[in-house]
């Protein structure tokens, strides 16, 4: 059986020439052997951006008022990959194949009230092994600023609020696709929700995402150990800082960035709710300890080394 796969990148203004120049084939050479150039002739724009997408978005902010605080570390852009794998395409036929990313770019245009015009560009890849669509947007939110006035602004950490936000996407796109007449599964359940590009790979013959970093691996985390897991993230962000500046050099390792960027948000989130459940926690002891001394009269300095005597017991 075959899959609906969407996939989520995101990106800051200064990866935005590289990506223009990667989806819109304005580069001479290409490390990817898989693009026959002979074949980008192909290759179509469901929408069209006849100018940088840096360009693009300037027109947009300027058009549409769009508000945000934008600086350099600000994510101003994000890309949708979608695509299946061969034997999919290869069974419904060109004109289908045709029907399937038209129907993906209506998804994404509708999909948390975005709006058409905030899609910069949708450009359908037929030179690679595997059909795919390379769908690049803004993020805008429809909001209020703090007198209650609707606004709208650039927002990519508010675009994907939640930890549950690409599993979202994904239950959603699945749904839609579905329900417009395309006989496919959905992508594997799991709580980092995109699947990785190994197992893209399997899929959907999606030779064109590369890693070019393949020795270095982030452990899974195993623990509720709160420092751990900073430090563990604080490794993820540093890490992740790394692959980007090999995205400047070949944007054949975009895959595997955006991979991290969503284990790093995960875990971000997962840090924040240990944070909570800390916080309640020692509210609770600290009450358990009055409540003891309330009742039984009972110091509670005494009480709390009692306590602590009898964790260290269990521990060793």
């Amino acid at each position: 059986m075959s899959y609906a796969i969407i996939r989520n990148a995101n990106y800051k203004k200064d990866n935005l020439a590289g990506l223009y120049k990667h989806n819109e084939r304005k580069n001479t050479n290409y490390s990817n052997k898989d693009i026959n150039k002979n074949n980008s002739i192909n290759n179509y724009s469901i929408k069209h951006c006849s100018t940088t997408y840096t360009n693009a978005i300037k027109k947009l902010q300027q058009e549409n008022d769009l508000k945000g605080r934008l600086i350099k570390t600000t994510n101003i852009a994000c890309e949708f990959i979608i695509t299946s794998d061969k034997d999919f395409f290869e069974k419904i036929g060109q004109e289908e194949t045709k029907r399937y990313f038209q129907t993906a770019y209506n998804f994404v245009a509708n999909y948390k009230n975005l709006g058409e015009k905030y899609i910069l560009s949708a450009k359908v890849h037929m030179d690679e092994s595997t059909p795919h669509l390379h769908l690049v947007f803004v993020p805008v939110v429809h909001t209020k600023d703090k007198k209650g006035n609707s606004i709208e602004k650039i927002a990519c950490s508010e675009y994907w609020k939640g930890k549950d936000s690409y599993k979202q996407l994904q239950d959603n796109f699945y749904k839609y696709i579905v329900d417009n007449g395309f006989n496919l599964e959905r992508g594997q359940s799991k709580k980092i929700e995109h699947l990785s590009t190994e197992k893209l790979k399997q899929i959907t013959n999606y030779d064109n995402i590369k890693y070019e970093l393949e020795y270095e691996q982030i452990q899974p985390i195993h623990t509720k150990n709160t420092d751990l897991i900073v430090q563990q993230n604080h490794d993820l962000v540093k890490y992740t800082n790394k692959l980007k500046v090999q995205l400047a050099k070949s944007y054949t390792a975009i895959e595997n960035i955006e991979n991290l960027q969503n284990e790093n948000i995960y875990l971000k989130n997962e840090i924040e709710e240990l944070k909570r459940e800390n916080y309640k926690l020692k509210n609770y002891i600290e009450k358990t300890f009055e409540v003891v001394k309330n009742l039984f009269n009972f110091p509670i300095d005494r009480f709390k080394r009692l306590v602590n005597n009898f964790i260290k017991y269990f521990e060793t």
